[in-house]
């Protein structure tokens, strides 16, 4: 994948704000208009949040399915968010909160139909495959946060990029920047906490029509499994 340079942020919100300027005109009337930023950044949180969709859906073979283990990955990664002090990337790091969340919801399912049928064997080993992050996983991961990044702070953005996506050494950034390490740490933790919000307001935007506040039905049941997802961490 081609270097991420800081210029890019730039260039993605203008190639959005001019895509996005016949569908402002047409939301007019109906509720405040947005700013062309947020417009740029509805956009980006879209595209994030039917790829991962899409990605899951074909993993698991059912949209309701998919939509459930999308919401149950963001819950776990927002509940697990003072890991990204220590994590050395937060690319894998989400990559394994992908695939432990598949792996259970295939473990529940087995676990539903053990009580109808016998289990398979194939069932047993597609299981415990999937506990490891694949390929396919860290890809779909890295596209995300992709799309994602240019929505932050340059400085933040950009720092990710080269320690999380590209696995740049910390010091050599610092060198590079003319910042002291310290600085590169509370710049990455700080980014990563930014980027965390990102996520959790990918996998709450309406995948239909594109607002994180829709009150459309589908929007409602994706609030709703978020909301049930959130309380079943939270149970003892």
């Amino acid at each position: 994948m081609a270097s991420f340079k800081s210029r890019q942020f730039g260039q993605a919100i203008v190639t959005a704000q001019n895509d996005d300027h016949d569908e402002e005109k047409i939301e007019a009337g109906r509720q405040t208009a947005a700013k062309p930023t947020d417009a740029a950044v509805r956009r980006v949180l879209i595209e994030g949040h039917r790829d991962l969709l899409a990605f899951l859906h074909r993993r698991l073979g059912s949209r309701e399915e998919a939509e459930e283990v999308l919401q149950r990955f963001a819950v776990r990664a927002l509940e697990r968010a003072s890991d990204l002090r220590s994590v050395h990337s937060v690319r894998g790091w989400l990559s394994r909160i992908l695939a432990t969340t598949i792996a259970d919801h295939q473990r529940r399912a087995i676990r539903h139909r053990r009580r109808e049928v016998l289990m398979e064997q194939q069932d047993l080993e597609l299981a415990s495959q999937a506990i490891t992050p694949d390929p396919e996983i860290d890809g779909v991961i890295c596209d995300c946060l992709y799309k994602l990044l240019p929505t932050l702070k340059a400085d933040y953005a950009d720092v990710i990029w080269r320690a999380d996506i590209l696995g740049e050494p910390r010091e050599r950034i610092a060198a590079s920047l003319g910042a002291t390490l310290n600085n590169i740490t509370v710049r990455l933790h700080r980014g990563r906490q930014a980027l965390r919000k990102r996520l959790e307001e990918m996998c709450l935007t309406c995948p239909v029509h594109g607002f994180l506040d829709c009150r459309c039905e589908e929007a409602e049941h994706i609030r709703d499994m978020h909301r049930g997802e959130q309380q079943k961490q939270r149970a003892p």
